[in-house]
This record gives structure tokens, sequence and C-alpha cells, in this order.
């Protein structure tokens, strides 16, 4: 058995182990099956499990102990401080192994998307993709899909003032082909680019719903325009994306339930 480190408080592992000892199967414990169970003697262990007590997590009716729902903020507590980029990151490693291609996760950020998560399966853009890079939103997949869910005052202000200079010979560029493009992308529910942010490029992207429906990040998928045929993106590329971000939102939402 590993030694503890110097900085291991003995009495705080002691404690949690007592919590542990209580489990589906065994939802109320005495004091001896606690001790036995935690190889703590019956004075020590008789200690945590009465601290356990007045601080809530613990219940007692003299012969047994269990456990209180209080000890469901423990759980809360991490769960309160996962990140966006904490709940996609599994999410995409699995996306990106069922693919084979990168996979990412943006917000919106002025003009702009952000990346905040990301795995790459291989270097297709000339460019080094890291979390942090910036792209212009009306040049890409996941651009498109923060701005369809836009309210129509911050869309149209959006529309009035970004900067649509093209990218590529296909990149749309007109604020009336970004206006329609934004309509078609809001009623499918996902968005295909196809060589407008990089020639030799395509992506498509989904969004990423919190617990009331407003668009909080898009997930894609980047790949090489020639590797697969429209039927192909259709067929295997966007059912996989949608099932990653129906994934992801379910993770949000349960979170904020249980918070």
């Amino acid at each position: 058995m590993t030694e503890p480190s110097p900085e291991y408080v003995q009495s705080l592992g002691r404690g949690l182990g007592v919590i542990r000892s209580f489990d589906a199967e065994h939802p109320r414990r005495t004091l001896s099956e606690v001790a036995n169970d935690t190889g703590l003697t019956r004075a020590t262990a008789r200690r945590f499990l009465l601290t356990l007590v007045e601080l809530g997590y613990v219940r007692t009716d003299g012969a047994r102990f269990w456990l209180t729902p209080r000890v469901l903020e423990l759980g809360y507590s991490f769960l309160s401080s996962l990140t966006l980029p904490d709940l996609a990151g599994p999410h995409l490693e699995a996306l990106a192994e069922r693919v084979r291609e990168s996979t990412s996760v943006s917000i919106l950020d002025g003009a702009d998307i952000v990346y905040v998560a990301r795995v790459p399966v291989s270097r297709i853009m000339t460019v080094s993709i890291d979390i942090g890079t910036r792209f212009p939103a009306f040049a890409t997949s996941m651009g498109r899909v923060l701005l369809a869910d836009l309210d129509p005052d911050t869309l149209e202000q959006y529309l009035a003032t970004a900067d649509l200079k093209p990218i590529t010979e296909t990149t749309i560029s007109t604020r009336e082909q970004l206006r329609d493009e934004l309509a078609r992308v809001r009623a499918d529910g996902y968005c295909v680019v196809d060589q407008e942010l990089e020639e030799g490029l395509r992506s498509m992207a989904a969004p990423i719903r919190d617990h009331t429906g407003t668009v909080v990040a898009a997930v894609n998928i980047s790949t090489q325009a020639a590797r697969y045929s429209p039927r192909e993106v259709d067929d295997i590329m966007i059912p996989a994306l949608l099932e990653t971000s129906a994934a992801i939102e379910l993770d949000l939402i349960h979170i904020r339930s249980n918070t």
C-alpha cells in the first residue's frame, strides 16, 4: 500500500471512509459494522459518526446509523463547479473516436467564435486551433449555429456592423445571403459549411442548449471536404453530431436540476 504524503489529513480520510461505508446494500449500519468496514476502532468510529450526526450528514436511532440527503451537497458542490468544457470533453472524445475526425465546442464572443474545448484527430487546417482560438462567426458552422439563435434585434445589429469580407471564393459575404442561411440553420437545427473558412475544409455544427432552451454553445466536426460525400455527411456525420449535442445538453440540464 502506498504511504500517504506528508500533507495527508488522516482524520479527513477516515471521516470520508465512514461516509463511504454506507451504500445501497447497507443503507443502515450499526456502530460495529461501520468500525469493521472501515478498520477503525469502535471508539473512533463512534466519534466520527456522532460528528456527522451533529453536522447533519448522518442520523441515528441509537442503534443504527444512516446517511441523510444532506450528503448530496458534497456531490453537488462538485457538479456546480463543472464548466462547459469539463462537461463537453468526454462527449467530444467519444464523437472524435466515432467519426475519426476533430471535434470542438465554441461560444460566441461579439462577432467571433472562441474555442473552449477541442479534441483534434488530425490537422486539416493551415492554422493551428487551440483553446481560445477565434474565427469570424459568419464563416463558420459553429458561428452560424450561434448567430441563428440570436433574438431579431441583436441579429440585425450584428448584420449591420459585422465585416463580412469573403475568406474563400465560396464564403457567404452579403447580409441577405447570411440572413437566409441563418434561417435555414434555425429550421434544420444544424449547419454545414463547405470550404467557406478555408479551402478543402468542411465543418458541421449543432447547438448546445441550456435548461431554458437558449443556445449557449455549439459543437462541431471538422473534416477534409473530399473525405465524405454529401450523403455520407447526412447519413453518418450529422446524426452523430446531433446525438452528441443532445448528450451534452442532458448533462447541463442534470446539473441545473441538482444544484
